[in-house]
């Protein structure tokens, strides 16, 4: 049981023999994090999910209504309990529902960049590069290849700084697909190449593909 919960119990427990009303505020607390926590997480494997079955065939991926709806709460949650890392992760996987599962960028961008705000401010790097590379994907479809550059770069480097690797080996399949869209060929083979050795070491097959699907392309 998470202890929050256990703490909730206890409190219970203060109140009935001491009848201490401001504890169960205490308690109330705790269990709002709880699920704040929990929805975050029962989120992301019902993303995942959809991400995997559009691997498989686009055709099975279809939006699971359970995903925004906990997001949302977890937002709602968080920004009452004042917790703004907690925030600004929750609102960047309700920009990345929108952007992702609905396709609709112009609603993912406000999360998505009030989300990097909130992890600037909470010093999140792990959000920011989140948010960063999505904001970039935007830029990308947006037909605004300088402002994708910029915003991958950032997100990439990071991404280094904590050292997520194989989110290293993603952001560079993107800074790919720029360069590609941009005319600079060479660059984006290079991009692919450092995708890819990166993507083997850390043995993150589902990225080695992504890599060999943009060499396809480009």
């Amino acid at each position: 049981m998470d202890e929050r919960v256990r703490q909730a119990e206890r409190l219970y427990e203060r109140v009935v023999s001491g009848g201490d009303f401001d504890l169960l505020t205490e308690a109330d607390s705790g269990l709002d994090a709880a699920e704040a926590d929990l929805a975050v997480a029962r989120g992301r494997l019902i993303h995942m999910r959809f991400l995997l079955h559009r691997d498989e065939d686009l055709d099975r991926a279809r939006e699971d209504p359970r995903e925004l709806a906990l997001f949302e709460r977890a937002v709602t949650l968080y920004r009452t309990l004042g917790d703004t890392k907690g925030e600004a992760e929750a609102l960047f996987w309700v920009g990345c529902f929108h952007q992702v599962v609905r396709r609709d960028n112009a609603a993912a961008t406000p999360a998505l960049m009030r989300s990097l705000e909130l992890a600037g401010a909470a010093g999140d790097k792990a959000t920011m590069s989140e948010a960063l590379r999505h904001l970039g994907i935007e830029a990308h479809f947006d037909k605004r290849p300088d402002v994708a550059r910029r915003r991958l770069e950032e997100s990439t480097q990071l991404r280094r700084e904590i050292g997520h690797m194989p989110g290293v080996a993603s952001n560079l399949i993107g800074l790919a697909y720029v360069a590609a869209a941009q005319g600079r060929r060479e660059d984006a083979l290079k991009h692919l190449d450092e995708a890819g050795e990166i993507a083997e070491a850390n043995d993150a097959k589902r990225v080695l593909r992504s890599v060999e699907e943009a060499r396809a392309s480009i």
